[in-house]
């Protein structure tokens, strides 16, 4: 099921918006608000399948972290955003909300999948503010506010960073297995890629926001291994560089190539 929040993204964006509240009905609560808070869960997820992402955002805590967003960085976010929209199912069914105060959960149903077998009720919970619900959760809400709207961006720059650090990582024992089968030299990306002990998407500076490139020696005894964004302070800030000892070196140089040690 749809959760809010993004894989891997720090610090706020992994902690998912379904966080079970026990509270008590309170119709009066409901009654002052212009929409309630069944409305405004639907109104969110109609917006996401929709791909009106601003429009959705701007119904929870994330509204500081889009509405002031340029249309360049918001094709930037796109990718991320079509992930988490594409997660969530075609009909959405509302059980029930409870409402206490400023506070409320609405219960959705989530269909059964394949990952998911059984038919599954997963609260929403949010607040109101000023007379209007809000998906999600005050302390959660100062947080985006205080980074504003390099929130997401941000963030998108925090996991692709992560991933290529991970890539370089797994590129050690990649190596290994690559060399043994290979009469002890070691591959460069093509190769590998080729071979199916990376994925295409290393290859693609598109799809992880760095260029990865593996030089190896002329005697295939050796190789280094380097990534830097595409666009620095948009995909990226930190340069990567790693040679076959598995020693993993990054900095933030302006997005230009790190230099290995003479």
């Amino acid at each position: 099921m749809f959760r809010f929040g993004f894989i891997r993204f720090r610090p706020v964006l992994t902690i998912a918006l379904f966080t079970l509240t026990v509270i008590a009905v309170s119709p009066v609560a409901a009654q002052t608000t212009q929409r309630g808070p069944s409305d405004v869960v639907r109104d969110f997820y109609k917006a996401m399948r929709e791909h009106r992402f601003k429009d959705a955002w701007s119904l929870t805590i994330y509204k500081p972290a889009v509405q002031d967003l340029s249309a360049e960085e918001m094709e930037d976010l796109r990718a991320d955003f079509e992930d988490k929209a594409a997660q969530i199912p075609e009909q959405i069914q509302i059980t029930g909300e409870q409402i206490s105060g400023n506070t409320a959960t609405v219960f959705v149903v989530v269909p059964a999948t394949e990952s998911t077998p059984q038919i599954t009720s997963e609260p929403v919970t949010l607040f109101s503010s000023g007379g209007v619900w809000i998906i999600g959760d005050e302390t959660n809400e100062a947080v985006v506010k205080k980074a504003g709207r390099r929130f997401f961006l941000d963030a998108l720059i925090s996991e692709h960073q992560s991933d290529v650090e991970d890539l370089l990582k797994r590129l050690i024992a990649v190596q290994i297995v690559y060399s043994a089968q290979n009469k002890g030299v070691f591959g460069d990306l093509p190769a590998l890629i080729a071979t199916g002990l990376v994925s295409k998407e290393a290859g693609n500076p598109n799809a992880i926001g760095y260029g990865f490139h593996i030089t190896v020696a002329k005697d295939g005894k050796s190789y280094v291994a380097g990534a830097e964004p595409t666009r620095y302070g948009r995909t990226g800030k930190l340069s990567f560089w790693m040679d076959q000892t598995g020693a993993i070196k990054s900095v933030d140089n302006g997005g230009k190539p790190i230099a290995g040690p003479k």
